[in-house]
């Protein structure tokens, strides 16, 4: 007798843990849909904005664009979805690549900037602004027609410039122009000193490199 009181009592605790378990369940299920039911009167209203949005934004596009061309361009960008990844990849490296050189892009700003300011110390800039108002006198100067003997004959230019800044040219020239610049002319020379002077070598030599020019010109 007392065994099956034992037994039928563990049945009852059984039975009474199951009939807890199911309303433990039946609450939680309740609460869900009490949840689920305040969630749709929540999006019910937003929904019906969205639907009602799209709506006018379609019947504005809608001479524009037609439903099958939404269906075409939604399957393409399912065809192309591992290119879009791809792509959204490059961004985001392009993205981190740019993280990485904003320190290099300021140091190099900073350098520039640095450079620049001692350069305008130096007067690099005042130099250009002069360089470009004798360019505006040269273009001022010059027709279109001297313009285009310039070119034509830029090369003998050059070639002649390359021959007046050789070294010994340009010392005759600086030494011409101390001598005009420094030395009096004598009014009271007579025709003996100046028929002395031409036994000097230098002065020889000088006389000779002048007849020598002469001639080239007189044959030109």
């Amino acid at each position: 007798m007392d065994q099956a009181i034992v037994e039928l009592t563990q049945k009852v605790d059984r039975l009474t843990e199951q009939i807890a378990f199911l309303a433990e369940e039946a609450r939680l299920e309740k609460r869900r849909r009490q949840e689920w039911d305040e969630l749709k009167s929540d999006l019910t209203p937003i929904a019906n904005d969205i639907f009602r949005l799209s709506t006018e934004q379609l019947n504005e596009v809608e001479q524009y664009v037609r439903l099958e061309d939404i269906l075409r361009l939604a399957k393409r960008l399912a065809r192309n979805t591992r290119n879009l990844e791809q792509m959204l990849d490059q961004v985001e490296s392009l993205a981190e690549l740019g993280r990485d050189m904003t320190p290099l892009s300021q140091d190099a700003f900073l350098t520039m900037m640095n450079r620049l300011d001692e350069m305008e110390r130096k007067g690099y800039f005042t130099f250009l602004q002069g360089g470009m108002a004798i360019l505006d006198n040269i273009v001022e100067s010059f027709t279109e027609d001297d313009v285009r003997q310039l070119g034509e004959n830029v090369v003998l230019i050059l070639q002649t410039v390359k021959e007046m800044t050789q070294p010994e040219v340009m010392r005759m020239m600086q030494n011409t122009a101390v001598v005009m610049r420094e030395e009096e002319p004598n009014e009271n020379v007579s025709m003996f000193s100046i028929l002395r002077q031409l036994n000097d070598p230098a002065v020889k030599k000088g006389l000779s490199k002048t007849l020598t020019v002469l001639r080239a010109v007189s044959e030109n």
